[in-house]
């Protein structure tokens, strides 16, 4: 991986030197197997016959749908890529935001769930009733998606049933590239790609799960959770109550401008890895991308208040975005012949 220079007011360690160590996602999904239901475990799927069956241009359907009600920024960049890729990526959308809600939305037992979860993902045939894992399983055959990857992604959500704080930015590091940065590699998968595009891609990805935890804040609190490390709310003063009571003074302030300054710097260096997309998926990529880190000036825009307002960009400045995305793209792929 090539090497990530940092602002000199950011001292963290360059993401080439970071290796996420695959091996141990296995170790920690193996280790939740023992919760799982026994009817859900590998090929205990119920036969497909059993169960009222779906076609797969409703389970793509569904998701396109899961897409459009919980995601307005996706769903709008992805209207770029061409049909077929348009439908996997909001079928990755949707695995990703059923896998996540599956310990989030828990009643009770979020580790047993997640077990449930894992054990259906693993099954030798999704089931027919299911139409997020129908969709799923069609995209993995279709792209050749790498199942590592996918339990990289799913050991990223295991790691929320037990891990709530993180003391340093290399700690958070892991589970920002498991959440987010896997996606970006499995996504690249379905859009295509040149050799060299894997460590931009790690790095848009922590710039999106960073921007995700600045403006959920307030979210992530009520739950118990604080994202941001303790090495960097030691270095303005706060401590976690501070978080937990929503106490956004200049202390705070100042956190939040340092992990902008941290998040919009990835984005920076990870854009010229969008010239090595596939031509017909580079604009939904950088669109995506600008337009979620539009979210950054919103969160200043509502004085860094992200314990009681969600930061957001309008359509109007999704528009706004996309023209602007435009002639940036035009602007690298013509550096870069």
């Amino acid at each position: 991986m090539a090497s990530l220079q940092h602002s000199a007011r950011i001292p963290v360690r360059a993401f080439g030197e970071r290796e996420a160590p695959i091996r141990d996602a296995a170790a920690l999904l193996a280790s939740l197997r023992h919760l799982a239901e026994p009817d859900v475990i590998g090929h205990e799927t119920p036969p497909t016959d059993a169960l009222p069956s779906l076609t797969l241009d409703a389970a793509y359907q569904h998701c396109v749908e899961m897409t459009r009600v919980n995601s307005r920024s996706f769903h709008f960049s992805s209207q770029l890529l061409p049909r077929e890729k348009r439908l996997a990526v909001r079928a990755l959308y949707a695995f990703c935001r059923t896998s996540d809600d599956t310990v989030d939305r828990a009643s009770d037992d979020p580790a047993r769930a997640l077990a449930n979860w894992v054990a259906r993902v693993h099954a030798l045939r999704p089931p027919a009733d299911h139409p997020v894992l129908l969709a799923w399983d069609d995209t993995v055959r279709r792209y050749a998606i790498p199942r590592a990857l996918v339990d990289e992604l799913l050991a990223g959500i295991a790691m929320d049933l037990t891990v709530h704080r993180y003391e340093t930015f290399d700690d958070l590091w892991l589970y920002c590239y498991r959440v987010a940065s896997v996606v970006g590699l499995l996504s690249m998968h379905i859009i295509g790609y040149r050799d060299g595009a894997a460590p931009y891609a790690v790095k848009l990805g922590v710039a999106l799960q960073l921007t995700n935890i600045l403006r959920d804040v307030g979210e992530d609190a009520r739950r118990g959770r604080i994202y941001l490390p303790q090495e960097d709310l030691r270095r303005f003063g706060l401590t976690d109550d501070d978080i937990l009571q929503g106490r956004r003074d200049d202390r705070f302030r100042a956190l939040m401008r340092f992990e902008m300054e941290r998040a919009h710097a990835l984005y920076d260096e990870s854009w010229p890895g969008i010239a090595l997309l596939d031509p017909d998926g580079r604009m939904a990529i950088a669109a995506a991308a600008e337009i979620y880190r539009g979210i950054l000036p919103r969160i200043v825009a509502n004085d860094y208040d992200v314990f009681q307002k969600r930061a957001y960009v309008s359509l109007t400045g999704k528009i706004a975005i996309l023209w602007r995305t435009y002639r940036k793209l035009n602007r690298l792929i013509k550096e870069s012949r």
